[in-house]
């Protein structure tokens, strides 16, 4: 899971994690701690979308201060916004809205941004998204295909950037997710509770010391944060530099045509994952072990299921792989 959030930072257009476990597992605690390892945004300064100023320039609002005529903008540095999508959101808190405490004290009619655009450049938090309501997931794949979301109501006509990176969670148990939805996540990873008895005492023994002394517990890993950080800094920086042999390709297309997934999704994230994860590594080139290690999270939600077939998706690619790397 730790892997997969990483690689979703590196690579935003891998497109998101899902992820599926027990509860209680810290699947939420993991997402949520995300957002102090990330590196700030630079941001156009009073920009209420925090828009780029390369990528948005003449994209965003008009009250944008990147819309103006001026040759340069004043940029600030602004922290990279992990957003939580409550599950009883209505669509206005969601998309936007008329701000209606303006409109009815000055009769001015002004745009109310939604999570939506707080999340732009950013994550996109939902917990539980298998139970999500059916019109909001609609919203949601609308707007991560177009990468902008538009407002149409009220007299309002407003169109404003909203890239995100979408992470979910959910327990398996409490309902399946709109196939749909899944496909758009990029990765997907189960999480189990630990068996292991070393592991389980561990992770109490941290809990517990978080819990003792917040901030003396922040502080011990502040280091190894600081660490992480820049391990993603460097990444992105490389990862576009980082050389994906026409081997490693083909090694992608056939584990993808021996386990049956549908289109070609799988194997161009299976060969951006594995190239976020050779830059994570600090490795100039792809190899075989990259690809490996990110297979099961790239395709096990790809595959159709086999009612012939008992065994999950999961073991499913183990047993591709082992056929194809180690005969």
């Amino acid at each position: 899971m730790k892997r997969a959030l990483l690689i979703a930072a590196i690579d935003p257009g891998i497109g998101g994690v899902m992820v599926f476990g027990d509860r209680g597992t810290g699947k939420s605690t993991a997402v949520r701690a995300l957002a102090a390892l990330l590196p700030p945004l630079n941001a156009v300064k009073g920009c209420p979308y925090h828009c780029d100023p390369e990528a948005d320039r003449g994209a965003c609002v008009p009250e944008c201060p990147s819309q103006s005529s001026k040759a340069t903008v004043e940029t600030e540095a602004r922290p990279t916004p992990v957003v939580d999508l409550p599950l009883g959101a209505t669509e206005d808190r969601v998309v936007g809205a008329l701000d209606l405490e303006r409109a009815l004290t000055r009769g001015e009619k002004h745009f109310e941004p939604g999570l939506l655009a707080k999340a732009h450049r950013g994550f996109l938090y939902i917990d539980e998204v298998n139970l999500l309501e059916d019109h909001l997931v609609d919203l949601l794949l609308d707007v991560a295909a177009s990468g902008e979301n538009v407002v149409e109501r009220e007299g309002l006509s407003v169109r404003h950037p909203a890239r995100f990176v979408l992470i979910g969670s959910g327990n398996p148990e409490e309902g399946e997710l709109r196939p749909q939805l899944l496909d758009r996540f990029g990765l997907s990873v189960d999480v189990k509770t630990p068996s292991n008895l070393a592991d389980r005492v561990a992770v109490v023994r941290e809990r517990d010391a978080f819990d003792r002394d917040p901030n003396a517990f922040v502080a011990r890993w502040a280091a190894k944060d600081a660490a992480v950080r820049e391990r993603i800094l460097k990444a992105r920086a490389m990862r576009d530099d980082v050389a994906t042999p026409d081997r490693v390709i083909e090694q992608a297309a056939g584990l993808c045509m021996k386990i049956g997934s549908d289109g070609l999704r799988g194997e161009l994230t299976l060969i951006r994952a594995a190239r976020a994860h050779a830059a994570l590594e600090g490795a100039d080139t792809v190899t075989s072990a990259h690809l490996r290690a990110v297979a099961i999270s790239a395709l096990q939600h790809r595959l159709r299921r086999n009612p012939l077939d008992d065994v999950g998706s999961a073991p499913r690619i183990e047993r591709a792989l082992a056929e194809m790397f180690d005969a």
